[in-house]
């Protein structure tokens, strides 16, 4: 059974250091993609804006600055108030996004406790997958895992030692 934690949030677009505007925001975390965070904006146009960048990178980013190249998050204070901020860029442009740091660290927490950390690679379900791979194939009668076209009566082909 997968879970998922969400959070919606206003965040702030900073356009200059004396202008910004209100982005509602989604954050999203499924621990059948245990490494990710989502965070969806909503910006008013037809299609929401989607990011998808490691968990890791933003429980760090609460605590101190980390990331580079697309992805950037700091910890700073803003009018008084504690913030994160987020520095991304993509090939359509770049944007600084702030948002309020105990809701965000308060979801992180939430997030930790679904999936803490270093357990992510129990649920990705690669067990299970290659169970599946090799469990019994009825259709054929055979099991899976050996050689793929190898004589049903297992005489060796030309060529095979």
């Amino acid at each position: 059974m997968h879970s998922v934690v969400e959070r919606e949030l206003e965040l702030r677009l900073v356009l200059s250091p004396e202008r910004s505007v209100t982005v509602p925001a989604r954050l999203s975390y499924r621990s059948d993609d245990p490494y990710a965070v989502h965070v969806t904006f909503h910006i008013g146009s037809e299609s929401p804006v989607m990011w998808t960048f490691a968990r890791e990178l933003l429980v760090e980013g609460v605590f101190r600055p980390c990331g580079h190249g697309d992805v950037r998050i700091w910890p700073t204070k803003a009018d008084g108030r504690n913030v994160v901020l987020m520095a991304l860029s993509s090939p359509d442009g770049d944007a600084l996004l702030e948002a309020p740091s105990a809701p965000v660290s308060a979801w992180l927490e939430r997030t930790l406790r679904v999936v803490p950390p270093g357990e992510e690679s129990e649920n990705l379900g690669i067990d299970d997958g290659i169970a599946g791979l090799l469990a019994h194939h009825p259709a054929d009668g055979r099991a899976g895992g050996g050689r793929h076209g190898a004589p049903a009566d297992g005489e060796p082909r030309d060529g095979d030692a």
